[in-house]
């Protein structure tokens, strides 16, 4: 997909010269790429998640910007996007912040390899929520009651999988105390459909689909955690923090769930020019309106929250335009 990324732009190019829209210059900063033009590509997740829309709508805003060509592109989301930007295929990546944290201490999916210090923050976006269901049949109270239980703890290698093994971790619990599988959250919930497992780790933004899909057939609950377990999180593990299911969220979610959450966020790559990512993250929180318009998810973007649980250095072009906002 990124190989065709320069047909693409060159189609883009010869468009925006047959629309005469030619601009050598923005009012802030000159174009360097060829053409006097600014390609940027962003890359999200895949087109059934949140990071797709998100990401179109991102592009769209980028394009009002003199200079500048953006388009937006469908992913295997945060461990791909990392390595998108680390390699310079992607201007832009959507990621959860813990997967930005284990690529910049090279742990966890990057256990191994070199530390991807490439990078940099752009902005923290919203919440991402670990959320815990449960059939009603499990009789699955609270986090401990998973024990000797069948349950689904996200794909091999996923960020949800290293979010299930550590909130089991500080219940005292591991995988050896239950039976485990590997499953997406597509395959995660027709198991519960058809009651082949007791429980699932979701890690998404709220609502997320593939739950209220199973409330439509399945009678689930969402287990809470205990303030006192995220707190222990939080404090072991720096992008933590934590997040109400409200009620109603879901079908028969009849009362707020206290949960565990990391943070959706953009990474840039560390050599992007300053004053273009200031241009851009300026856009992003002056425009958002049209962000709020293409995902729900777009209302909980918030300028006061864009450091909230940043794990990596922030760019300084993006830290430029925070410090005129008096953004801590």
């Amino acid at each position: 997909m990124f190989k065709k990324k320069l047909a693409l732009f060159l189609s883009l190019v010869i468009l925006s010269i047959f629309l005469g829209a030619c601009v050598e210059k923005t009012e802030e900063y000159e174009l360097k790429r060829p053409g006097n033009r600014q390609f940027v590509t962003i890359a999200t997740g895949g087109t059934a998640g949140a990071y797709y829309p998100l990401g179109g709508a991102l592009s769209n805003i980028f394009n009002t910007i003199d200079g500048i060509i953006s388009n937006s592109q469908a992913t295997g989301a945060s461990v791909e996007n990392i390595g998108l930007v680390s390699s310079g295929e992607a201007e832009i990546s959507f990621v959860q912040n813990d997967i930005a944290y284990y690529a910049w201490e090279g742990i966890e999916s990057f256990e191994g390899k070199d530390k991807i210090r490439n990078i940099r923050g752009m902005s923290v976006l919203y919440p991402e929520v670990i959320q815990v269901i449960a059939t009603k049949e499990s009789k699955i109270e609270k986090i401990e009651d998973l024990r000797g239980k069948k349950v689904a703890v996200g794909g091999p290698g996923s960020g949800t999988e290293v979010n299930a093994r550590q909130i089991l971790e500080v219940h005292g619990l591991k995988y050896d105390d239950m039976k485990v599988d590997y499953l997406s959250f597509s395959e995660a919930a027709d198991q519960i459909k058809n009651k082949q497992i007791d429980a699932a780790f979701v890690t998404a933004a709220l609502p997320t689909s593939a739950v209220t899909e199973v409330t439509q057939t399945a009678n689930i609950k969402i287990i809470p955690i205990s303030k006192d377990k995220v707190e222990a999180l939080e404090l072991k593990y720096p992008y933590y923090t934590h997040e109400t299911i409200k009620s109603g969220t879901y079908k028969n979610n009849d009362k707020d769930v206290l949960a565990a959450a990391v943070m959706a966020m953009l990474v840039v790559p560390e050599e992007l020019d300053e004053n273009l990512v200031y241009k851009l993250t300026k856009e992003l929180y002056e425009q958002k309106e049209v962000i709020e318009k293409s995902h729900a998810r777009g209302k909980d973007i918030k300028l006061e929250k864009a450091l909230t649980g940043m794990p990596i250095e922030v760019h300084p072009g993006a830290m430029k335009y925070y410090n005129e906002k008096n953004i801590k």
